[in-house]
């Protein structure tokens, strides 16, 4: 059984804690490192990276479509060119 851990933040160097049942939430996601930040730093971190492990993933721009099965307004993330039908996700999903 786990018991809460005090920690250090690499950043402010304020201690935290790492309470047992982050600790099993950590060992269940199969993470092996203890957290480095304190959970103020950590958002902060993320917010500053764009969010997280998928950091290096921009929103994408989306533009506005019509779906050509059903005639939906939607939005898709590439420039439609006109060349080729798009299509709603639902009518998208079904023509897979």
């Amino acid at each position: 059984m786990n018991q809460d851990k005090t920690l250090t933040c690499r950043d402010c160097a304020d201690q935290f804690v790492f309470s047992a049942s982050e600790q099993d939430f950590f060992a269940e996601k199969g993470f092996t490192n203890e957290p480095g930040r304190c959970p103020s730093c950590r958002a902060a971190h993320k917010q500053r990276n764009g969010g997280g492990r998928n950091s290096s993933f921009q929103q994408r721009e989306m533009h506005d479509a019509t779906c050509a099965a059903c005639g939906v307004e939607t939005q898709v993330p590439f420039r439609p060119s006109g060349d080729r039908p798009v299509y709603c996700r639902d009518c998208f999903s079904q023509n897979r």
